[in-house]
């Protein structure tokens, strides 16, 4: 464990400065295999997106205190992408200081720069210090993980409660690790799915075992609707006690007991099987060791961005995901938007969707903290959705709406993998967490098309 080992990469030698106190440690965006090293690749530009906003010393809170080693973290890993970014700078905001990991695979650096201004825009008008952030340009799966668990960890004495002999171990100042690092497309991951399995399935192995070195066992999972499988097309709202992954005991209003088997029905992708297999390793591990606190949220379909417009959705790679396809039509990317499937069995023959605005994600991961610090134990699940089913033409018209204008459509053959209803059960996280929506379907439409125009203006 010594930081004085030669075979032992100095975190230190790959930590620049930059304006916005941040730190970088340069790294590959590729996806690694074996031999490849993330610490010696070249690292990305990020050129490729960037924001005119205003200036940094009209928005900045007053000067941060030196650290003094003792400050507590939370740890958001893949948190400058979509649903990441939005989280971090809602941490920020409720006065959580952040150190974020992403190795920019699908996320850009200039994605940094808008969240600290925003949040230092917050801090100043409730004058309120801000918060410190910390950004590492690393892969999860990497070495690297190990040496930055390391340095934000103190060795301190403690007595075994076996033996009653003194052992050193680690005693974090990451209070928690929030992990949003895993691949998500339905498609790629039915033509990848060894990608999908090594990273979301094997890294998250790997990812826990570091925790579990550095005594981190405050964890917040990112989840899927997807794990439900074919339950979906019951039509029902789904439960988050529709899938469990150890027997349980129910009674009824007789006082009835009654046993709950683990099932799964129909998983209809490799993705939804590395989530499901993620949330399964999940259950295990808090089984095994009662210190850990362990929840999975199970988002449904996250959309819109923060009202400012200036953070938003902005993958590398080719959208997969309704509202980012739809703003691309608008924006004269694409032709038009591809329905999948006019012939569901709803009201209008598309999909039902239960859409969520990305910043009631964003504050249910800070409600589940919150609850893991209280009165979490063990592994829990929790919903993230409205309660409330749109169909695919519906969100259509709510963005046309906010757009002012029509978006061409063709009605396609269904996709492989997808269902015909996904709409979330809310009343768990209602009565746990005390999380629910605040944002309504109009309200992602609006915030989205805001973002969308800001861009434009800008490009």
């Amino acid at each position: 464990m010594s930081s004085t080992s030669s075979s032992r990469v100095d975190l230190r030698d790959h930590v620049q400065d930059q304006d916005l106190s941040e730190e970088y440690l340069s790294s590959s965006s590729r996806d690694y295999s074996a031999g490849s090293s993330p610490l010696t690749t070249p690292a990305l530009s990020d050129e490729e997106f960037d924001f005119d906003v205003p200036s940094e010393d009209a928005l900045f809170a007053p000067t941060q205190a030196p650290a003094d080693g003792s400050e507590k973290y939370i740890m958001v890993i893949g948190g400058l992408g979509y649903i990441g970014s939005h989280t971090t700078l809602e941490l920020l905001r409720e006065g959580h200081n952040v150190i974020v990991v992403d190795n920019l695979s699908n996320s850009y650096k200039t994605v940094l720069k808008n969240v600290r201004m925003l949040a230092a825009h917050h801090c100043k008008v409730n004058n309120t210090p801000m918060p410190r952030l910390r950004f590492f340009r690393i892969d999860y799966r990497s070495k690297a993980m190990h040496v930055l668990l390391e340095r934000y960890s103190n060795l301190v004495m403690t007595v075994d409660a076996t033996s009653g002999k003194q052992v050193v171990s680690y005693q974090s100042r990451i209070a928690g690790v929030i992990h949003f690092a895993a691949y998500k497309s339905v498609v790629e991951s039915i033509q990848q799915p060894l990608r999908y399995y090594r990273n979301n399935v094997c890294g998250l192995v790997n990812l826990l075992q570091e925790l579990e070195r550095f005594n981190i066992r405050n964890f917040i999972f990112s989840s899927s609707a997807t794990v439900y499988g074919s339950k979906a097309n019951a039509g029902l709202p789904l439960k988050e006690e529709d899938l469990i992954h150890h027997q349980v005991k129910t009674q009824n209003e007789a006082g009835e007991t009654t046993i709950v088997e683990p099932t799964i029905e129909g998983l209809s992708c490799p993705y939804a099987r590395t989530k499901y297999f993620g949330e399964a390793i999940l259950a295990d591990v808090a089984e095994a060791d009662p210190d850990w606190r362990i929840v999975a949220l199970r988002y449904f379909n996250p959309v819109g961005c923060d009202p400012s417009g200036v953070l938003g959705e902005s993958p590398r790679g080719e959208p997969t995901n309704l509202f980012p396809v739809l703003t691309q039509v608008l924006k004269g990317d694409r032709s038009n938007l591809n329905v999948f499937g006019s012939d569901w069995p709803t009201r209008d023959g598309t999909a039902i969707r239960d859409f969520i605005h990305v910043l009631d994600v964003a504050r249910g991961h800070i409600a589940a903290l919150n609850w893991n610090s209280k009165k979490g134990n063990g592994f829990s699940t929790f919903n993230l959705g409205s309660g409330t089913g749109t169909t695919v033409l519906e969100a259509v018209r709510s963005l046309e709406q906010a757009a002012g204008r029509e978006i061409p459509l063709a009605l396609v053959d269904r996709r492989p993998g997808d269902v015909g209803m996904c709409v979330a059960s809310t009343e768990r996280a209602a009565k746990e967490l005390g999380w629910s929506t605040r944002e309504s379907i109009t309200k992602c439409a609006a915030d989205l098309w805001n973002y969308v125009s800001k861009v434009a203006l800008r490009s």
